[in-house]
């Protein structure tokens, strides 16, 4: 009985000391973050793929042959161009608006005590917090109820005014983390308050303020719901692609959504060397 006691295996024993602990944690950390970049990037990923792609039928949800004529003609789809010109007009004329009046009301709320101070606050933050469905309902019922007809200009009225919560969160957040006594030096040395804004203010929130414009841009641009309800007969680029898939769904729009997310990519590597220009290493 001792001589195979002897032979058996000794039991093993598992490292739990804090640096083997710490190393499963890492790994178990990297394996999350590779899985959650594949699934927010495999639907990019496939729309770029299918805007190479020479469907066989009226759908283009399987693979057909690789072809470039897509891109040589990325607007030959009817009404397809109007409604990228429309959807791009409405973003740009939107996000400049909006980030105009958010920043303002951002400076508002940040550097002065009013009455209504925190009604103002609650205000804000029922776009973002209300469902899309719910305010474009009571736009639409405001817009018939005014007898206003329905088309480009409620489409922006009602862009301008989601995207001014997600304007004056953005630069809100900026505003409270810059030091105002930067504002109180240029003041001592005689500048007025449009100076001290353009040459000391102005600076600092830039990247906040040129943030919110880019998200106001995106948000603009990929709304349906409240512009759905809104728009009257114009058609944008999301309400193009849903009407297309009742009864078609070419290549182009595949081609029109990875033209856009490059435009993306181009303008978040922009604004990232732009924080970098002004950061302290970026200055060296």
């Amino acid at each position: 009985m001792s001589i195979a006691a002897e032979q058996l295996p000794a039991p093993r024993r598992f490292d739990l000391s804090a640096r083997a602990v710490a190393a499963a944690r890492h790994h178990l950390l990297t394996l999350f973050a590779i899985l959650a970049l594949v699934y927010l990037l495999l639907p990019i990923a496939v729309v770029v793929a299918f805007s190479f792609n020479d469907p066989v039928g009226r759908f283009n949800f399987t693979w057909g042959s690789f072809t470039l004529d897509n891109w040589a003609n990325p607007f030959g789809f009817p009404d397809l161009r109007g409604a990228v010109v429309l959807s791009l007009e409405i973003a740009a004329l939107s996000s400049i608006a909006a980030t105009i009046l958010g920043t303002l009301i951002a400076l508002a709320l940040v550097r002065y005590h009013f009455r209504g101070r925190g009604a103002t606050n609650l205000l804000i933050f029922l776009p973002m917090a209300s469902p899309e469905i719910v305010m474009g309902s009571s736009l639409l019922t405001l817009f018939l109820n005014y007898s206003i007809p329905l088309g480009f200009a409620t489409i922006l009225i009602a862009h301008i005014m989601f995207n001014i919560s997600y304007v004056v969160v953005t630069v809100r957040a900026r505003l409270a983390g810059h030091d105002r006594h930067l504002e109180e030096a240029a003041m001592d040395l005689f500048a007025t308050p449009w100076a001290t804004f353009y040459r000391v203010t102005l600076p600092l929130i830039a990247p906040g303020v040129l943030a919110a414009g880019l998200l106001a841009f995106a948000l603009s641009v990929d709304d349906f719901v409240i512009t759905y309800l809104v728009s009257g007969s114009d058609q944008t680029f999301p309400l193009f692609v849903w009407g297309a898939a009742r009864v078609a769904v070419p290549p182009q729009i595949n081609v029109i959504g990875t033209m856009v997310f490059a435009a993306a990519l181009v303008l978040m590597f922009l604004n990232i060397a732009f924080q970098w220009r002004r950061s302290p290493k970026g200055a060296a």
